[in-house]
């Protein structure tokens, strides 16, 4: 584990830094408080740490205080090397954020002990940690193509929307649809319809640009949320996305498979989350409508950039 060690006077420095080295640690060692606390607030800084109480510059109980008060997921384990042997110090201590204490002169025994305390509690919040990342991850992410799942990318609609009416921008939605898929499913089976989606879901996502998200709604049809700055058309975005998937093959467990898909797209600036849906899928119904692999464009909604665009489009 790597551990700070804060201590102004050299023998104890040296006393902590070899103890703590022997037992397998690594070591960075500071002078004063001022220069702990540059080391706590960088990346990557380490997990645990040893502060005097009386220090130069800033004192230990001034380091503890000022660490906890910058939220932290993962906060350090700070140990505090006191002199002071009163209740009411070793009280103020902890109540500053301190979460154990050692008393100098220390033995080093106990210091083992402790920093071994520490070291436990460390890997469990580490372990949570990482464990609610995985539950957030799974909580907004389709299992299959791993894109965002309906709620998520809902979500980030509703985000986009509220930022576009804030600031004058328009946000461009398409809604994607695998033509004929329950044909995939009937004559190749549903892993290999899984393999579709799958390889779908990495051509629009490598066909985006880095700002746009793209999200599985269900099925076979997919979201896309493009913001958009005033007086651009969107039109030129979503066919290159229908021209990609038309032009590239899609291996699946059963071979290289070719899929169209096609789009139906809005956009607007002010216009409410559902009525924005509810265009791009009337769009949808009509690039079906009109032949398949093709984008067709609602022109209905007040401020959208594409007045005499009217109808399908095929890329």
């Amino acid at each position: 584990m790597h551990i700070l060690i804060a201590e102004d006077d050299l023998t104890s420095r040296s006393m902590l830094a070899a103890v703590l080295k022997k037992a397998g640690h690594e070591i960075t060692a500071t002078v004063n408080g001022v220069e702990a606390l540059a080391v706590l607030e960088q990346p990557g800084a380490p997990r645990l740490a040893i502060l005097d109480w009386m220090m130069p510059e800033m004192d230990g109980l001034e380091v503890v205080r000022r660490i906890r008060t910058k939220p932290s997921p993962q906060p350090p384990y700070l140990i505090m090397l006191t002199a002071k042997g009163e209740k009411a110090d070793i009280i103020a201590g902890l109540d500053a954020g301190a979460d154990d204490y050692l008393a100098k002169p220390f033995d080093t025994g106990e210091l083992r002990a402790r920093v071994e305390v520490g070291r436990r509690i460390v890997e469990l919040q580490e372990a949570l940690f990482e464990s609610r990342e995985i539950l957030a991850h799974q909580a907004s992410h389709d299992t299959l193509t791993g894109l965002l799942n309906r709620r998520a990318i809902l979500e980030r609609l509703h985000e986009e929307c509220a930022r576009a009416a804030r600031h004058g921008s328009l946000v461009a939605i398409g809604i994607c649809d695998i033509d004929h898929f329950k044909g995939v499913n009937d004559t190749h089976g549903h892993q290999v319809g899984d393999d579709v989606l799958i390889g779908l879901a990495q051509l629009l996502t490598q066909g985006v640009r880095p700002y746009d998200a793209v999200g599985r709604m269900g099925g076979e049809e997919f979201l896309v949320v493009a913001p958009m700055e005033a007086g651009i058309d969107p039109l030129s975005l979503f066919q290159r996305l229908c021209t990609r998937i038309a032009d590239h093959a899609i291996g699946t467990r059963g071979g290289q498979l070719q899929v169209t898909a096609s789009f139906g797209i809005a956009c607007a600036g002010t216009t409410p989350t559902e009525v924005l849906l509810a265009a791009a899928d009337r769009a949808l119904y009509q690039a079906k409508s009109q032949g398949r692999n093709r984008v067709a464009a609602d022109d209905s909604l007040p401020g959208q950039p594409f007045p005499e665009r009217s109808g399908a489009e095929r890329p």
